[in-house]
């Protein structure tokens, strides 16, 4: 559960290391973002020399959260840290590769693309 003031690190290689969300996206009220959702953030730490600069305003999607997601089968998936992966308006990866393992329930949200761009699908 991710939610506003979260630091995530990002899990591509546009050029951007950590993020700050601002804003969940999803209606106005709401507060928490999870695997799958996106949100409005700023760059705070970013590589020189990439197209993702510092104080950019970005789109994300969630690919990792330390908040257990709980599956159908009964299991249960929990990640070390929240990661995010930057996303363009037509929730297509701005970067070409994706780093760290992936949830299963991102191809179910309708993210072939980041899900098959993967290194490890958990």
């Amino acid at each position: 559960m991710v939610q506003e003031r979260s630091i995530l690190k990002v899990a591509d290689n546009s050029g951007a290391k950590t993020v700050r969300v601002f804003r969940v996206l999803g209606g106005s009220k709401k507060r928490y973002a999870r695997v799958g959702e996106l949100v409005v953030a700023s760059v705070q730490v970013a590589e020189p020399r990439k197209s993702v600069k510092k104080k950019d305003i970005i789109r994300c999607v969630i690919v990792r959260q330390k908040h257990p997601i709980k599956r159908k089968d009964g299991s249960i998936v929990r990640f070390d840290e929240n990661a995010a992966v930057i996303v363009d308006n037509n929730k297509e990866p701005k970067a070409t590769r994706i780093f760290g393992p992936i949830p299963r329930e991102m191809k179910e949200k309708g993210y072939e693309k980041i899900f098959s761009m993967a290194e490890e699908i958990v």
